[in-house]
């Protein structure tokens, strides 16, 4: 068994405030997609990925990747969301046992009106709080944890900026 020695109080100071953030960030996101666009966070999250592939279609493994979701939660979530016609989903042509999300124009659509409100939130809830000199210092340190939380060889990952 590995002993690990305790927090120190800035290693707590630095910590306890970014569990709130983790936990509190995303609810409140969620929420307001919710009440504003009819789409959860995660709905938005696919659609930016859809949105930024090419000809706006992933395979269920790698939106699974590129959203940070197992991929029977992608899955469940493309299910949902070719229900609502935001997305459709396609038999792969190269393997007919993988499958492909394609944004539709209405995915489009409702990607482009929760867009300007998801702005407003990010810099509400985060940017309007800090000075340019700590978004440039905290893009590296941010990148640098997020792909230490991921696992070796991901496509998907961001580049360690170290």
């Amino acid at each position: 068994m590995v002993t690990r020695t305790p927090l120190t109080s800035e290693e707590e100071a630095v910590w306890r405030p970014l569990m709130r953030v983790v936990t509190v960030l995303p609810r409140a996101l969620d929420d307001q997609f919710a009440h504003d666009n009819g789409v959860s966070l995660t709905d938005y999250t696919v659609l930016v990925s859809l949105s930024e592939a090419p000809e706006g279609r992933l395979r269920l493994t790698d939106l699974a990747e590129s959203t940070a979701l197992s991929l029977s939660r992608i899955s469940r979530v493309v299910e949902a969301m070719v229900r609502r016609g935001l997305v459709r989903k396609v038999k792969c042509p190269q393997d007919r046992r993988a499958a492909h999300a394609t944004l539709t124009e209405l995915g489009r659509a409702k990607l482009a009106a929760a867009y300007p409100g998801h702005l407003e939130r990010v810099r509400s809830f985060l940017f309007d709080h800090l000075s340019p000199e700590e978004v440039r210092a905290a893009g590296p340190i941010l990148a640098r944890l997020a792909a230490a939380l991921e696992p070796p060889d991901c496509p998907a990952c961001p580049d360690d900026q170290t």
